[in-house]
């Protein structure tokens, strides 16, 4: 099934790496590290664990970031496979939540990206009709999206010379919570057109012409929404639901006589206690849902009743991403925690505080008792399910490794190291690059001397780029400033960027927009930048998550994808976790210098292309108005063909399409003969 396409092979202790990992899942094992320096390829490693199993695949990252990189490169590593991509798709998200101290009820806000509830959709479709599935995820896959049977149960089903009615196939679409839209037709919409129905699922990027006669299907046909351009014909068509939460409306009768039970016995204990306020604001609130639940289907916050329509029990774990794998695979699906050192650590702690919240609501009337169950699973929940699990990481966590050493003592291997045992460890890089050189730096003018460096390197070497850590948001902002005040051509990434810029910034910077990328904890585990050469650490003694062991052996690896690759600390006194850390740094080059010796290897500075967008702009396509130079000029030669998979070129073509007609419709003739010419190119 899975079929990987790379133009270099394992090299280094990368086959060894794979070897070990394969032969360990094939003996049954659930837990192993892969203990990978930055740079090492663990990526690439892990896409030929999961070409040699032939495993269903769930990879978990830390942050969206890092999970969008490695979406890009499992999808050209895996080009005619279901590669998908699953993240919280809020742009902006305010949690319901109540402050008894100020007596303020925040309602929930929120600013959903359609693009990625497409991809989320798109991973959950793929789980449930394909075994080739890879699914890159941040740790929103944990949380409640209610149950794959009733998802899997809610299709539209549809054949060429089956039966066809008109209203039942328009009453199932809302069913399945599309919205007809003759006008505005967009993902998740249908549309009647004389005898035939255009569906365009939420899931796609293309639509659907149904078309009927006499009660009978007669074709189905793949069409452009933007253009109508109709494409191929199929036999058989299977319609998903627009939304991950349904309810069947047979569920919703017997759901409605539990809510109101529980309605009335939370409502009456509220009274007991002379919560007269809590009492009446409960059973307002619970009574409008359950109105609009009946009326539509849905509701705003329907996920807090999600116990009643799925069948669990109080108490039970939620459906989440984790449930789909098993209900598709059983026990025939891989999970890899990648940077696990941050993301398992991630997933235990998001139970906790998102119960805290929900006990407000839930003591002052605005929550039933239920919407507790509507919830990130508990860690031990989530490590049950799993039947495999690698965790990789630079700085693997002492609870996976010695959980690893414990399963492998458990083998018949009575000679097995138990310093290394279950631990997969891969210290060369392919590239022969070693770890880099440190340099610490007196703290004092620390900036004076940071922009000294900086314009020594650029003036050096304009495509080498430098990396500055700083402890707050407020900082990096503010030195940001600064060093554009120096003509420094500097920016900044932190948390309040949204998901998918966060991306665009570090493709801004490998395009030499940007000599300085300032940023706080989202220049560590995984940005992959092979132009960095140096990395400066300010503050480098303040003690603390930021600047602990793991946290500083990590951000200097981002030095280690380039030759000339340095990392600079500022700092008046030594920490402990400096110490460690530039111990451990030292130790791991020494061992790879003798390790190039033994191999005569010559390190080279890794190559990465700069890959598409995960999602295009519509500011991007605007672009494509302006004359002929400057920015639009580079947008056209940017486009390669050679490092474009084939749904990468289909998406291509379609744009520079709709970009060719508008250019001649402006009587920009030039402009759209070169996008006639890229077209062919690519075509």
């Amino acid at each position: 099934m899975f079929v990987l396409k790379s133009p270099f092979l394992p090299t280094g202790d990368q086959p060894e790496a794979i070897d070990e990992l394969v032969a360990g899942i094939e003996s049954g094992k659930k837990n192993q590290v892969l203990l990978g320096v930055t740079g090492s390829g663990k990526t690439f490693t892990v896409a030929n664990v999961i070409q040699k199993l032939q495993l269903p695949t769930l990879i978990i990252s830390h942050n969206k970031t890092l999970a969008g990189q490695i979406y890009q490169e499992m999808r050209e590593f895996f080009p005619t496979n279901g590669v998908s991509y699953f993240v919280s798709y809020y742009d902006f998200y305010q949690p319901e939540a109540y402050l008894p101290a100020s007596d303020t009820y925040i309602e929930k806000e929120a600013q959903i990206n359609e693009q990625i509830d497409k991809l989320r959709l798109q991973s959950t479709t793929n789980i449930l009709t394909r075994k080739d599935v890879i699914v890159v995820s941040s740790v929103s896959c944990i949380y409640n999206i209610g149950s794959p049977l009733d998802y899997g149960k809610y299709i539209l089903d549809l054949k060429v010379s089956g039966p066809f009615n008109l209203h039942d196939v328009q009453f199932r679409l809302a069913q399945l919570q599309y919205d007809r839209s003759e006008f505005d037709f967009k993902r998740g919409t249908f549309r009647q057109r004389g005898s035939s129905i255009d569906i365009y699922p939420a899931y796609e990027d293309i639509g659907y012409r149904v078309s009927y006669e006499s009660d009978l299907v007669t074709s189905i046909v793949q069409f452009d929404p933007l253009t109508g351009k109709q494409s191929m014909s199929q036999e058989a068509l299977i319609i998903f639901p627009a939304k991950h939460f349904m309810a069947d409306p047979k569920t919703i009768v017997e759901a409605e006589k539990q809510i109101r039970k529980d309605m009335e016995f939370e409502v009456e204990m509220h009274k007991k206690a002379g919560h007269i306020v809590e009492a009446q604001r409960l059973k307002q609130r619970v009574t409008h849902d359950l109105e609009m639940i009946k009326e539509i289907g849905y509701v705003n916050g329907i996920e807090n009743y999600s116990r009643y329509f799925d069948g669990r029990k109080e108490g039970d774990p939620p459906y989440s991403l984790l449930h789909y794998f098993r209900q598709a695979y059983g026990d025939k699906f891989l999970v890899v925690i990648d940077e696990s050192h941050m993301s398992v650590s991630q997933i235990r702690g998001m139970f906790n505080g998102d119960f805290a919240r929900k006990k407000m609501l839930i003591d002052f009337g605005f929550r039933l008792k239920a919407s507790y169950d509507n919830r990130p699973m508990k860690f031990e929940e989530f490590y049950k399910i799993p039947p495999h699990i690698i965790y990789t990481s630079a700085t693997p966590n002492e609870w996976e490794i010695e959980l690893s050493k414990q399963e492998a003592l458990k083998g018949d291997d009575k000679n097995i190291s138990t310093d290394h045992a279950g631990i997969v460890q891969q210290l060369v890089r392919p590239t022969g690059i070693v770890d880099p050189e440190i340099m610490v730096r007196p703290s004092k003018n620390e900036v004076e001397d940071l922009v000294i460096e900086i314009e020594k390197r650029v003036k050096k070497d304009s495509k080498g780029k430098i990396l500055v850590t700083t402890l707050t948001k407020r900082i990096a902002e503010d030195l940001t400033s600064y060093l554009k005040d120096k003509g420094i051509k500097a920016t900044y990434l932190h948390s309040d960027i949204e998901t998918l810029e966060r991306s665009d910034i570090l493709d801004s910077l490998r395009k030499h927009e940007y000599d300085v990328l300032i940023g706080v904890n989202l220049l560590r585990e995984g940005i992959d930048l092979p132009e960095v050469s140096l990395v400066a650490i300010l503050d480098a003694d303040k003690e603390g998550f930021l600047r602990s062991k793991t946290a500083l052996i990590q951000t200097m690896g981002r030095a280690a994808r380039n030759v000339g690759g340095e990392v600079l600390m500022y700092a008046d006194t030594e920490t402990n976790s400096m110490r460690e850390a530039i111990d451990e740094i030292r130790r791991r080059r020494e061992y790879q210098v003798a390790y190039n010796t033994k191999h005569n290897i010559t390190p080279t500075t890794i190559y990465k292309p700069i890959r598409e967008r995960i999602i295009e702009k519509e500011e991007d396509l605007e672009m494509l108005n302006e004359p002929i130079k400057g920015r639009y000029q580079e947008y056209i030669q940017s486009i390669k063909k050679d490092g474009l998979t084939p749904f990468d070129k289909k998406k291509t073509v379609k744009r520079l399409q709709k970009e060719m007609k508008r250019a001649a419709e402006d009587m920009n003739f030039e402009a759209a003969i070169m996008l006639r010419e890229k077209i062919k190119e690519i075509s």
